[in-house]
């Protein structure tokens, strides 16, 4: 499960959670408007358990961003916004 980032919006941090249910490799990627990659903050194997991760968009323009969670077969996009 990939919950909602705290706080949203955001400036210039903010928190993703994301539950695994079993041990498997992770990857929790950034993405702006266009689809272009702008951070990776997990790629890697992780165990089950429920996870948090900071982002730090201090770097990044103001705007609309999205966030996603790939987990063995599980995939779910979120968005965040930051407000400078």
């Amino acid at each position: 499960a990939l919950l909602q980032n705290y706080p949203n919006p955001f400036n210039p941090s903010t928190t993703m959670r994301y539950d695994l249910p079993e041990q498997s490799h992770v990857a929790l990627k950034i993405y702006d408007l266009l689809g272009r990659e702008v951070g990776i903050l997990v790629d890697e194997v992780e165990g089950a358990g429920s996870k948090s991760v900071q982002f730090d968009a201090s770097r990044l323009a103001s705007g609309v961003y999205f966030y996603r969670l790939s987990a063995a077969a599980f995939v779910q996009t979120k968005k965040l916004i930051l407000v400078r």
